[in-house]
């Protein structure tokens, strides 16, 4: 019962020492909520579990090998974790939509999606596709802060009250990164003279 009433700091430390028991206590503590906010957002119980797992796996290498900086925010860097990896599953499948689509003939090949879209034709629905893979490079060039903002509003559809609990920010902070990464793109966009309008 002792260690149930430790902080996240002091379990870390226990468990880095060699305590697994400390280990649990801290996911015990924490599984629901993120879990939860994994579901939340991939909308599938067992993808859910797939990245809560591969969450863990970091989270528990990343102790193991010291290379984690304790600043009194575990559940925010967990669920920092858990975004990426929520985002690297929408940009995987995002990818590899692209590509089954492009190709006619290979076997993955999808026509769903062009059903899907009445209103564009396939030269439409090509062009829309490539803009949203240029979009998604764009937001690459952004600094990391105001990156993980519009990663989180655009690939997660959070709310600028989540990202700022799930930040540790003011929702005015949030608010104002998402206002100059708008700004960066439009800048990156105009110096690469990218076409915006596919209408």
């Amino acid at each position: 019962m002792i260690l149930y009433s430790k902080t996240d700091r002091d379990l870390i430390q226990s468990y880095i020492l060699g305590s697994e028991k400390s280990f649990e206590v801290l996911l015990l503590r924490y599984k629901d909520v993120v879990f939860k906010f994994i579901l939340s957002k991939v909308r599938d119980s067992a993808l859910a579990n797939d990245i809560f797992q591969d969450t863990f796996v970091k989270v528990i290498n990343t102790l193991k090998s010291g290379n984690y900086k304790d600043e009194g925010k575990f559940l925010s860097w967990v669920m920092r974790i858990s975004s990426n990896l929520v985002i690297d599953h929408f940009r995987r499948q995002n990818k590899l939509r692209m590509i089954s689509e492009t190709n006619p003939f290979d076997e993955e090949y999808s026509i769903f999606h062009k059903i899907a879209s009445d209103e564009k034709n396939y030269l439409q629905q090509k062009s829309y596709d490539e803009l949203e893979s240029q979009m998604i490079k764009l937001i690459d060039y952004l600094p990391k802060a105001q990156k993980e903002i519009v990663e989180m509003r655009i690939f997660r559809d959070m709310s600028f009250k989540e990202i700022a609990c799930a930040e540790n920010i003011s929702i005015n902070t949030a608010l104002g990164r998402m206002r100059y990464a708008l700004i960066n793109i439009r800048k990156i966009i105009e110096k690469k003279n990218l076409v915006t309008d596919i209408s």
